[in-house]
């Protein structure tokens, strides 16, 4: 049964960008978490990346303990895995992952990596971790993400994100909805969305998860956390409430 309110899941890690530009102590992305679930987020997410670059290991410990659902951003890797089966967070999206990018620049290549994330889906499935992979919406990379055992798929919304007055990403994204969810995969969806261009992908009926981040913390600058998550959150609702 399709959700009628959709999850949302703060991805905090430009908190601790601010915090490490000056390699400090503050902000404290833990701080972060009360706010953003008393403001209707439904949980937190973070990308513990290789090369440290924003949150830390410390971070993801406490946020593990503190936050009601934390969906923990990896790369497919020994080291990841292992920490996740001794945090145990709700959820593991299993995403791409190279030092020269900025951020997240396209999905996992589900078809040149199969061999390893199918034991890493193993391994999280066995932990009683639901498991997620960030894949483009294209037909080969969801029908591979069932084939390989995943919970759900995260949907990469970034072309849409770029260009969203034009028609073609956001279609990919609903007919990929509908492949993932006729294939049994729960649907989330993520990157680069804002408030002003939320909108279309929370009227998906299929997508029942959007992981946000960026925006939110740069919003904040300017009205706070909690009003920034707050204003998202009305507008995912009210694209769901539209006829």
């Amino acid at each position: 049964m399709i959700p009628i309110r959709q999850r949302l899941y703060i991805n905090i890690d430009h908190i601790a960008t601010i915090r490490q530009a000056r390699r400090g102590s503050e902000p404290i992305p833990l701080d972060a978490v009360s706010i953003c679930q008393r403001a209707g987020a439904n949980g937190i997410t973070a990308h513990l990346r290789e090369d440290r670059r924003h949150i830390q290991d410390a971070d993801i410990e406490v946020i593990a303990t503190n936050a009601i659902e934390f969906n923990l951003e990896m790369a497919c890797t020994a080291e990841m895995l292992a920490l996740a089966e001794r945090l145990h967070p709700l959820e593991v999206t299993l995403v791409p992952e190279t030092r020269q990018e900025v951020t997240t620049e396209g999905g996992l290549d589900v078809g040149a990596n199969a061999s390893a994330l199918e034991d890493a889906l193993r391994r999280l499935r066995a932990a009683g971790i639901k498991t997620s992979l960030f894949i483009d919406a294209d037909r080969e990379s969801i029908t591979r993400s069932r084939d390989l055992g995943a919970h759900a798929v995260e949907l990469h919304t970034g072309p849409y994100a770029h260009a969203p007055s034009g028609g073609a990403a956001l279609e990919a994204l609903r007919e990929g909805a509908r492949l993932a969810a006729s294939l049994g995969l729960a649907v989330h969806a993520g990157h680069g969305l804002t408030t002003s261009n939320v909108g279309p992908v929370a009227a998906i009926p299929e997508v029942e998860e959007l992981n946000i981040g960026h925006h939110v913390v740069a919003r904040a600058i300017f009205v706070g956390l909690e009003t920034a998550v707050r204003e998202l959150r009305a507008a995912m609702d009210a694209a769901r409430r539209r006829p």
